[in-house]
């Protein structure tokens, strides 16, 4: 039984974004995609219907996912953008979404680097884990013995579910890598299922997903699609003109989950679109004004990045285009090495020679070292005219305000981060334009201005009517929230330092605490480990009269000089130490002794220790017996020592050149500035609007015509709809109502709505016998071999699964399934046959294809009818009428072949069974 459920992103929905979705196939639950919404649209709060508290736009999506997190035992990520991959590094750490997660390379790469832009620029500008740092500061305060007050907005502020770029890190390094058309048979608890990732267009490694189970069928999940050919990658693969329409691994699915966001959208000409954006720029940069283009970190950016590239080539500009962006140089070093993931104009024959045919190794980029600039696919995107600045503040210090540039700034939404802060200053400055390529998500400051662009566009000329718009005068006031961290002054500052100063008081407090409570356990250890012979009492008389010894030393040289005198710590000749065995974490001293002890010294009288306790002593050579500490397992091992011989041996093995390295390394961490303390502020600016506003379609999605075209082709058995809104949804069910041949079984779930479809099954293990296995003739069909078995399961002391073995063979009785009819003289008597099973569905087109490849022509006649032979030919005669065979398909899993005993016949027919897969019962 396969049951669905939208978490968000779901059909008949306002909000159709982020994606998230949950399957379950029978016991195996899989999470499709795990988006993240806007941390910070404008229209923040939402009043709940029963009055009692606000509703954040992300608080019921966030709660259900963290819900469903550790019962999902497998992810699938589609695209490397934030609304289908944003929110899975945080479920990640923080939700305990540790299920196997797949993907392909690029889309684990893009959604990495995604994930890090968005996480940096929320927490380089606002407070995001206000309830742990609120706690964390009212226990500093209580220790302190003092209060610092906080602002009533972080007190009401909701938390934002971000993750650090540390988490980041360690979600994606976990995620499985996967190529396309790689089939993958899982393990554990998703035994059985085989996951096959194909291309989807749209993004760079874009996945649809074909997830075949045993019991449920094929199910295949494909979202953000784009067939169309673009600059920097091929279309999807599930429908290809050229190579006959729908990819037929991917045709005729048991259920076929799609989105229709698009369904009600015409979109203009690819052709037209690319030189409406091209004019707007020209135009701009000429008339010496500025063009702001927000944009995405990784995904949709690649193909902004080739489209102006070609163009600065082409014109021959000079104007700057600047990136503002913390990662996308790593991005693009990562693209240029995934050079067979890319398509269209920048192809696997751009590898290696730049535009003017030159190698790499003669031409270097201006202002780049990096190494990976010279490896190999670095001159297909290299990208000469681009300028990176990680903030506002470093575009300023190279160019002016008032020179003219196109700026490339993220996220593509405004609602925080460079291009929020751009925007304040740029929407002011009047001929300067605002090129928006994206629509937003709904409650963004990039949805506002795109509905602004579009409410003003005549009827025929909105975005949806496949016509390019023009660019309209903004005006009138807005009125803008702007977050940044400034650094503290004044008394908060010393505030600040005085709480650091006590914090780090209570650390050093509680480590020399630690420390000292170490040294006793130590202590107290070597204690228990000295021996209660009769040696450690010698010991101790040697070491009783070495100490007594040197305090007549110290006392001789005390009155001998007149001031106490310290005794230096000396080694012999051999380096070797002569002093007592003390305990570690003190420190050692190292004690030297001469041959002749000085002091008085009686004699020996007796061998033995005197009754009263009085040890003689011998004028001899000072020596204690170091003895070895050994426990159950042997001698113990000194860590300690060997660390130090380990960091003695490298130290020796490194020439000059690696410790002046290492040095410099050092003396770099010593001197590194350290981030002075600061706070969050949020201040409200009001701008006066004067710039124009123009809009372009870049988003590189199918348009209704193109997903009322696919989706009949691809005739699945069953669909969802999800991510699209109630009117685009409707016309797409609408749509498919219309043609015969396509499903009634079309569903639109809303979020949190369940679709259940089939019957649950139960699957069960066996286990064959060898003896069984040895006789089973296997057919092999699509990715499966298919046999037929017959035996009785018995079980086996030594094993929990039951072993199915061949049964004893039957006597067949006389009259056993025989029918008592009169026998006609010299007649044979009736014989049981064996049957056998045909698994498959024919396809003539298919018979054809096979038939033509070994000699024989065959052309379609009528509707189900495929004629084969001589009578395919026109240029032969009636009378080759007896090599002709006529297939035909009279109905769903039937087919019947006519035609006279020849030697066609014979190759149609092994042909028919060669598409099948023949399974002797």
């Amino acid at each position: 039984m396969i049951t669905f459920t939208p978490l968000s992103g779901a059909a008949r929905s306002s909000r159709t974004v982020p994606l998230a979705y949950l399957l379950q196939v029978d016991d195996i639950r899989i999470l499709l995609d795990c988006g993240s919404p806007d941390w910070n649209p404008e229209n923040i709060e939402t009043r709940s219907e029963s009055g009692n508290g606000v509703i954040y736009p992300w608080q019921e999506y966030c709660d259900i996912v963290r819900k469903h997190a550790p019962e999902v035992d497998l992810v699938l990520l589609s695209h490397g953008d934030l609304v289908h991959s944003g929110l899975y590094a945080y479920a990640y750490c923080h939700w305990d979404l540790r299920a196997p997660c797949y993907t392909t390379l690029p889309v684990q790469a893009m959604a990495r680097i995604a994930t890090m832009e968005d996480v940096e620029g929320i927490r380089d500008e606002q407070e995001v884990d206000v309830e742990e740092e609120e706690s964390d500061e009212s226990a500093a305060a209580e220790g302190a013995g003092s209060s610092e007050p906080h602002s009533p907005k972080l007190k009401n502020e909701p938390k934002k579910f971000v993750a650090t770029v540390q988490e980041v890190h360690e979600a994606f390094d976990a995620v499985n890598t996967l190529r396309y058309s790689q089939p993958t048979h899982l393990q554990g608890k998703c035994q059985g299922l085989t996951i096959t990732p194909f291309a989807a267009g749209h993004t760079l490694g874009g996945t649809i997903w074909k997830i075949r189970s045993p019991s449920a069928g094929t199910i295949v999940y494909a979202v953000n699609l784009n067939h169309m050919r673009e600059r920097h990658i091929d279309g999807t693969v599930l429908y290809r003109p050229a190579a006959g329409g729908v990819f037929e691994p991917l045709a005729r699915p048991d259920l076929f989950i799609t989105d229709a966001d698009r369904v009600n959208v015409v979109t203009s000409r690819r052709k037209d679109r690319d030189a409406a954006l091209i004019d707007a720029i020209s135009a701009t940069l000429s008339s010496r004004s500025s063009l702001l283009l927000p944009c995405d970190s990784s995904t949709r950016l690649l193909e902004l990045l080739v489209l102006l590239d070609q163009h600065w080539k082409y014109a021959d500009f000079r104007f700057p285009i600047c990136l503002l962006s913390r990662n996308g140089r790593e991005m693009l070093t990562f693209v240029r090495s995934m050079m067979e993931w890319l398509g269209g104009t920048v192809s696997k024959e751009d590898v290696g020679v730049d535009g003017s045919g030159r190698t790499g190794g003669t031409r270097r980029r201006r202002g780049d070292d990096d190494a990976d600039d010279e490896a190999l696919g670095a001159f297909a995107l290299r990208f000469k005219f681009l300028e990176f600045f990680p903030s506002p503040q470093f575009l300023l210090q190279t160019y002016s305000s008032k020179e003219p540039k196109l700026i490339l700034a993220v996220p593509a939404s405004l609602s925080h981060g460079p291009s929020r802060l751009l925007f304040s200053d740029f929407a002011v400055v009047p001929d300067n334009v605002v090129l928006l390529t994206s629509r937003g998500e709904e409650g963004t400051l990039g949805r506002i201005l795109f509905d602004k662009w579009n409410n003003s566009q005549r009827g025929d000329d909105k975005w949806d009517k496949g016509r390019i718009g023009s660019n309209v005068m903004m005006d009138g006031a807005m009125t803008l929230k702007i977050n940044s961290k400034v650094p503290l002054q004044g008394a908060e500052l010393e505030a600040f330092l005085a709480k650091e100063k006590a914090a780090k008081d209570r650390e050093a407090a509680h480590q020399a605490s630690m420390a000292r409570n170490q040294r006793i356990l130590e202590a107290d250890e070597d204690e228990s480990d000295e021996d209660s012979d009769s040696d450690s009492d010698e010991e101790d008389e040697v070491e009783r009269a070495l100490d007594e010894s040197q305090m007549d030393t110290d006392e001789i040289s005390n009155t001998g000089n007149g001031s106490p005198r310290k005794r230096k710590i000396t080694k012999n000749e051999d380096d070797a130490d002569w002093g007592l065995d003390i305990d570690e974490g003190l420190t050692k001293q190292l004690l030297s002794f001469d041959i002749y002890l000085k002091g008085n010294v009686s004699k020996a009288t007796s061998f033995f220790k005197s009754a009263g306790g009085q040890t003689h002593r011998f004028r001899m050579f000072p020596y204690v017996e170091k003895k070895r500490r050994v426990d159950e397992y042997g001698e113990t091992i000194d860590v300690g020592m060997w660390l130090r011989k380990g960091k003695v041996l490298e130290n020796e093995a490194e020439d000059d050149a690696t410790r002046e390295v290492r040095r410099n390394q050092a003396e770099g961490e010593t001197e590194a500035p350290r981030e002075p303390p600061s706070k969050f502020v949020t201040s409200e600016v009001e701008i006066q609007l004067a710039c124009r506003l123009l809009f372009v379609d870049m988003e590189g999605l199918n348009d209704g015509r193109a997903v009322k075209m696919i989706v009949p082709q691809v005739n699945p058995r069953k669909m969802i709809i999800v991510h699209a809104q109630a009117a685009a949804a409707d016309a797409l069910i609408d749509s498919c109502a219309n043609i015969r041949s396509m499903t009634r079984d079309i569903y639109a779930p809303s979020v949190g709505e369940t679709v259940q479809i089939g019957q649950h099954t139960n699957s069960f293990s066996i286990s064959l016998s060898d003896e069984l296995l040895s006789t089973i003739k296997m057919s092999r069909f699509e990715d499966n071999e298919v046999g037929y078995v017959t035996g009785r399961v018995t079980s086996h002391f030594s094993s929990t699964i039951p072993i199915l073995e061949p049964s004893g063979p039957t006597i067949p009785t006389p009259n056993a399934n025989v029918l008592h009819a009169p026998r006609i003289l010299g007649s044979r008597p009736i014989q049981i046959l064996p049957r056998s099973t045909m698994i498959g569905e024919l396809k003539l087109t298919a018979l054809k294809s096979r038939l033509a490849s070994v000699g024989v022509q065959a052309e379609l006649v009528g509707e189900g009818v495929l004629i084969c032979g001589a009578g395919a030919r026109r240029d032969e005669s009636s009378n080759s009428i007896q090599d002709t065979v006529a297939v035909r398909k009279t109905g769903r899993g039937r087919v019947e072949l006519e035609g006279n005993v020849s030697d066609i016949y014979y190759v149609v027919r092994k042909e028919i069974y060669n598409l099948h897969a023949l399974v002797a019962t």
